[in-house]
């Protein structure tokens, strides 16, 4: 599972480099299917990522990564 979150993270990082920004992963319970994830560089603290969270990173992990049941967004200003 975490070989293919971090294959997921990779591209859609493609994306948010355009704008100055990443995402990591922190955190992965696979028991639980639950991923803890932060935006890095200009997405951190951005207006706007609780959206591209809902209507990106979370459409394209669910999609290509089966068990995931739960992500969480840590907070970050850096």
């Amino acid at each position: 599972m975490r070989e293919a979150i971090l294959a997921a993270l990779e591209d859609i990082r493609v994306n948010l480099r355009l704008h100055k920004g990443g995402i990591d992963l922190v955190a992965l319970d696979e028991a639980e299917g639950i991923v803890t994830l932060q935006f890095t560089g200009a997405c951190a603290g951005c207006a706007l990522s609780a959206v591209t969270m809902k209507q990106g990173v979370e459409v394209v992990l669910c999609e290509r990564v089966p068990g995931i049941r739960k992500i969480l967004t840590i907070n970050s200003h850096a």
